[in-house]
């Protein structure tokens, strides 16, 4: 039987390996803040490329959250936390979706973008690092009407442009979405196309 002091060293061992491999110290409480810190600003845009109304996303922020929370434990380190976080998100949303479908949520086309505009990753800033007041109000509005366009498009291509315009590679949406590389290509084929007429139309 082991003594106290040979437990004590185990447990720490255990708990440094722990550590090391999730990049997180063992606390779930920890892991959750950090996780939630870190990804806030993706989960923002996912969501408001599915949601106009700001009461509506903080609703959908806080779901996911919970999600995410309850869904920690699973968390076994075989994919990337980024990809864990996003196919959480996706599911809440995707629910969310078809609830909206049901409902026919009327007024969601008129309703303003919160401030928390999407913000695409291949609009790179670091060429301009410093916007003119002008500029800036241009950009706003590009990324409100790239938003709002991308609410209009079917929710399989919901899903594969918000995870594609957030810098993931086709691998990384495939292990979100669940399926294969070919079909997010096609898929994201279909909704650059769509989204092109969209934003020609305005």
């Amino acid at each position: 039987m082991n003594n106290p002091v040979e437990l004590v060293i185990q447990k720490q061992d255990c708990f440094k390996t722990a550590k090391h491999k999730l990049g997180y110290s063992l606390s779930n409480q920890a892991i959750f803040i950090n996780w939630i810190s870190e990804h806030e600003k993706l989960l923002r845009h996912i969501i408001n490329g599915f949601e106009a109304i700001p009461a509506i996303q903080e609703e959908l922020f806080q779901e996911i959250a919970l999600n995410i929370w309850r869904a920690l434990p699973s968390f076994r380190a075989d994919s990337a936390v980024k990809t864990f976080i996003a196919r959480i998100a996706h599911n809440v949303l995707a629910t969310h979706v078809a609830k909206a479908v049901k409902t026919v949520k009327t007024e969601q086309g008129f309703q303003p973008v919160d401030s928390t505009s999407y913000e695409p990753v291949i609009n790179d800033t670091s060429v301009c690092p410093q916007l003119t007041p002008y500029q800036s109000l241009d950009q706003n509005q590009r990324q409100q009407r790239l938003a709002h366009a991308i609410r209009q498009l079917k929710l399989e291509q919901q899903q594969v442009i918000t995870l594609a315009l957030e810098g993931m590679s086709y691998q990384d949406i495939a292990d979100v979405l669940a399926i294969s590389i070919n079909l997010v290509g096609v898929r994201l084929q279909r909704a650059k196309a769509k989204l092109m007429q969209l934003l020609e139309a305005v």
